[in-house]
């Protein structure tokens, strides 16, 4: 049978049955939209949640570790070589907190071609003196320039010429800190590192990330300023951070690269292993529910389906009693469903887009990120592509079992009951 003629029946079986047609379609339509735009909303915000850890956590960080030492003077005497020795109340090595040639080691980094970027970094406990009070807290010295292109650093400074933190005795408090220090933009604020040594400093601006606890122990001055605070020479660097142009290749380099230089390192995936988990789960429940919602339309037009076939028995009896075979039956309702499925899965992924495009521009304000505006929404291609297939699948399985129904029927039958 030629497919112009199963087009042109199949177009005018629809046309008859306009409403329930028209309706089909809609639920179609329906679940394709709030698909893409449930997985484009929800994604958004799980790519928001994400780089309020992994934007600003290296890839591989590279540290010296307060630890004690393995080897106890007790261990290196022969006698007791071969016992079981239990050592109490082992206090940790006098090792340094600055990693040994930490130029050549960066330097050696950058020419490595998985490497997108390296970092240096101090970090120092110190008590900020507000009054007779001293707040505990951590100053992270850091290369501005590179903390900005590699972890976004700019995303989470407020009020600040990021300029003005290059230069000596300048610093940028936690919001949470500052709060606690009711510290104001060009107020001058008083720091006493773990050693003695005082040092004023003016504040430049605030950091939020979004984080409570973690802005209301932590601020940020360049390099210089915290070595020269520390006492410390040019070369001293106690973290170096390692951003990779491949995520996944972290656990493997940091075990390679801690065997080679000596040092302490983390990758990203260790430490953050509960976080990754969360994002995962938030995922995979988003899909899930996409899904779900493609399924009940498929239903929806199995029904309406079912009851055009049971409407228009004699229908198609006539055409089978004229020379259409049942498989000529079937096309022409797989044809119906595929139909409803192209035009509803098509206005549904152009409505899904214009509802992210909708949600982009809700206000979403909060205290605790003032650098987001709006609702963060993802765009991914592959959502509309998944909601697209799965249109013309759950179509085509809503259209499968009524048209092999409609082409099991005996012409006889129905005419000998009309």
């Amino acid at each position: 049978m030629k497919w112009s003629l199963i087009f042109e029946i199949s177009t005018a079986l629809m046309l008859a049955r306009f409403k329930q047609t028209a309706i089909a379609a809609v639920g179609v339509l329906f679940s394709i939209t709030m698909f893409v735009a449930l997985l484009g909303f929800m994604n958004g915000l799980n790519t928001m949640l994400d780089g309020l850890v992994l934007n600003r956590t290296p890839h591989i960080r590279f540290y010296n570790e307060i630890k004690p030492n393995p080897n106890q003077p007790i261990d290196q005497k022969g006698e007791f070589a071969d016992a079981w020795n239990v050592i109490r109340s082992i206090k940790p090595s006098t090792s340094r907190l600055a990693i040994h040639n930490a130029s050549k080691i960066i330097q050696d980094l950058e020419e490595d071609p998985r490497v997108l970027g390296v970092s240096r970094k101090i970090s120092s406990q110190v008590f900020f003196n507000v009054g007779t009070i001293d707040l505990t807290g951590l100053v992270n010295g850091i290369d501005v320039e590179k903390e900005t292109q590699l972890f976004a650093f700019s995303d989470y400074v407020t009020a600040v010429n990021l300029e003005e933190l290059v230069q000596n005795n300048t610093i940028i408090l936690g919001k949470g800190l500052a709060d606690r220090m009711l510290a104001d933009i060009g107020d001058v604020i008083q720091v006493t590192t773990s050693q003695g040594n005082r040092i004023q400093l003016k504040v430049v601006g605030y950091y939020q990330s979004g984080l409570g606890d973690y802005d209301n122990a932590n601020s940020f001055a360049s390099i210089a300023t915290v070595q020269k605070m520390l006492g410390e020479p040019p070369s001293f660097i106690t973290d170096i951070q390692v951003k990779l142009k491949n995520l996944d290749l972290a656990p493997a380099m940091a075990q390679e690269l801690e065997s080679i230089y000596g040092i302490d390192a983390d990758d990203i995936q260790t430490v953050n292993a509960q976080f990754e988990t969360g994002t995962q789960i938030r995922s995979l429940i988003s899909y899930a529910v996409g899904i779900t919602l493609l399924v009940v339309s498929g239903f929806g037009i199995y029904n309406i389906l079912n009851m055009m076939i049971y409407e228009k028995l004699d229908t198609i009896a006539i055409l089978k009693a004229i020379g259409f075979s049942g498989s000529d039956v079937n096309r022409i309702f797989i044809t119906i469903a595929l139909t409803i499925g192209l035009v509803g899965g098509t206005l549904g992924l152009l409505f899904g887009f214009l509802a992210c495009l909708g949600i982009d521009q809700v206000p979403f304000e909060t205290e605790a990120l003032p650098t987001i505006k709006t609702f963060p929404v993802d765009y991914n291609p592959q959502y509309y592509l998944i909601g697209g297939i799965f249109s013309i699948i759950t179509t085509y399985l809503a259209g499968y079992f009524p048209a092999k129904k409609a082409s099991g029927v005996d012409p006889v039958d129905i005419i000998r009951g009309k």
